[in-house]
């Protein structure tokens, strides 16, 4: 049986090529923001483009925060993809206002200290030994990215679960490019705009599925 796969639909995000991109990987995809299909579906993914606020506002609206909540506190996957990956962070800062995130993890998501915004275009990442979602990628492989803002620290202290794998990137100064924590998963850059690249990486994070 292939996967069933949820594409969280809050009003903001690459919707259709997140969707195609997994179909083409063979998971039964579907476009949504009713609660309990996204609540059980095998995987769900949250992606997002845009503002922080916005992002959180449109999420809120379909209850999205409580479907993501409730999808780890049973240890169900979900892949956040760029604005989808930040707002899993406590909070997000723009121009000058702070808006509450999930707070799935700790620390903020702020401007980058970077001459050139927003980051766009190809960039390598640093991932730590023993990643499950760039599994059988090379060090040089380059991955999309389009954004201004990110996590610019790792704030999650150790606890009595297994550490989370965090990978980073540098554009001005380093940041947080991807994280795998349990049933948790997400990146900055965007697989389903990263060839063959991202392919793979969409493809590990289905690994984990069954």
């Amino acid at each position: 049986m292939s996967p069933k796969i949820a594409v969280l639909d809050y009003g903001s995000g690459n919707l259709r090529s997140a969707e195609r991109a997994i179909a083409r990987l063979g998971p039964e995809v579907t476009v949504t923001a009713d609660f309990d299909t996204a609540l059980e579906a095998d995987g769900l993914v949250v992606p997002g483009v845009g503002a922080f606020a916005a992002c959180m506002s449109g999420l809120r609206g379909v209850r999205g925060e409580q479907i993501i909540g409730r999808r780890l506190a049973g240890g169900r996957p979900v892949l956040g993809i760029c604005v989808g990956m930040q707002i899993l962070f406590e909070k997000g800062v723009e121009h000058g206002i702070t808006t509450d995130g999930c707070a799935e993890w700790p620390g903020a998501v702020e401007r980058l200290n970077a001459p050139i915004l927003p980051h766009m275009g190809w960039n390598t990442v640093e991932a730590p030994a023993g990643s499950v979602l760039f599994r059988g990628l090379d060090t040089g492989t380059r991955f999309y990215f389009v954004h201004s803002y990110a996590a610019r620290s790792w704030e999650m202290e150790p606890g009595r679960f297994e550490a989370p794998l965090v990978t980073w990137a540098e554009h001005g100064e380093r940041f947080v490019a991807a994280v795998e924590n349990g049933a948790l998963c997400a990146t900055q850059f965007h697989p389903e705009k990263s060839g063959d690249a991202g392919a793979e990486v969409l493809k590990n994070w289905l690994s984990t599925l069954s």
